[in-house]
């Protein structure tokens, strides 16, 4: 099938109109007519080659909300016009540990990214959101809340779930007091998330101006991370620290904030690496972890999660030709939260 699409052809031009071509779906598969993508700034970094390992042209965009136009034989109980998303993989190996354990996103296999991989099959690369339709295995659709906006949540399926998993894993709920450090895409969604799962949720930033956004969102305080006088104030604070930010920063001056027995969690990925003081862990047995998105069974979790508790993202809607324009306003983070693209205005 030829699909219209909008892709970078190198690491340096603006994003324009490309035709791809997406396989005839088999009877395992779902065709899926997509409705909005949310912009990651992992696809500013994917577009321009910021990780290395690019292969153009790219379309970028792994967080899908779209409806079913066919459905195979085998495709579960998916049917035509039902609301779906699909998130960073399109499939995995299935055979290997973290597979068999429903964490596909650690797959010591094959797993298949939503774009800049390539198929199963290996029949040719995988094509991403920022598109007018996707074919997938139903192994790796998601069913949307119906009781959500389409739109708000197509960053369930990234920043949502990326949020959600360490949430879960290092049992944020009531009685637990839990930091979100940095007030962004993903930032916001752990600020929403950790509220509703019953946490006491405090943003930590190094702008004075987040503390009224901090508030809005249901945060119960707000610690500038550049006022030494607050961070004295917030030494072994924390059970929780979900750690968002991908600039440059001291993660000891944050470790101090954590209780004994604290986490921090890792999610943002900073272009240098930073350095750790042991004593920083030793001092309250402390714990440095990291996460990455979340299984497949784990994200229809979170998007049931979210449909209970009418979480969706603060999105921004663009048209596909606006993408360029959105991603310089993403790096000087000029959007609250997140942009979404109308793949509607696809042309």
């Amino acid at each position: 099938m030829s699909i219209s699409a909008f892709a970078a052809f190198d690491s340096v031009k603006p994003l324009g109109p490309l035709s791809i071509r997406r396989r005839e779906p088999g009877s395992r598969d779902v065709s899926i007519e997509i409705l909005y993508c949310g912009v990651c700034h992992s696809d500013i970094h994917m577009a321009r080659n910021e990780w290395g390992g690019t292969v153009y042209p790219i379309v970028p965009g792994h967080e899908i909300v779209g409806k079913v136009t066919f459905a195979g034989s085998e495709a579960g109980d998916f049917k035509v016009g039902d609301l779906v998303g699909v998130g960073c993989l399109v499939n995995s190996c299935r055979t290997c540990e973290p597979c068999r354990h429903h964490l596909e996103q650690y797959c010591e296999g094959r797993a298949v990214m939503t774009y800049n991989g390539y198929e199963a099959d290996g029949s040719g690369p995988t094509y991403g959101g920022y598109s007018a339709a996707v074919v997938v295995d139903k192994d790796f659709v998601l069913k949307v809340p119906g009781s959500l906006d389409p739109a708000a949540s197509a960053p369930l399926l990234c920043a949502g779930i990326t949020t959600y998993s360490p949430l879960k894993k290092w049992n944020a709920g009531p009685g637990k007091k839990v930091a979100v450090v940095g007030l962004g895409g993903l930032g916001h969604m752990a600020v929403k998330i950790a509220r509703a799962m019953g946490a006491e949720v405090y943003v930590i930033s190094t702008s004075s101006s987040k503390a009224a956004d901090a508030a809005g969102l249901g945060a119960s305080g707000f610690v500038l991370s550049t006022d030494a006088v607050q961070m004295k104030n917030f030494r072994s604070a924390f059970d929780l620290i979900i750690n968002t930010v991908s600039a440059p920063h001291d993660i000891n001056a944050l470790l101090n904030l954590l209780r004994t027995d604290g986490t921090m969690v890792m999610l943002g990925v900073p272009p240098e690496q930073l350095s750790l003081a042991p004593f920083s862990l030793i001092s309250k047995r402390r714990s440095l972890a990291g996460s990455l998105i979340g299984g497949i069974q784990e994200t229809q979790e979170m998007l049931d999660f979210c449909g209970v508790h009418g979480i969706t993202a603060d999105v921004e809607i663009i048209r596909m030709d606006q993408i360029n324009e959105a991603y310089e306003r993403m790096i000087k983070g000029e959007v609250k939260y997140r942009f979404v693209i109308d793949n509607q205005t696809l042309k």
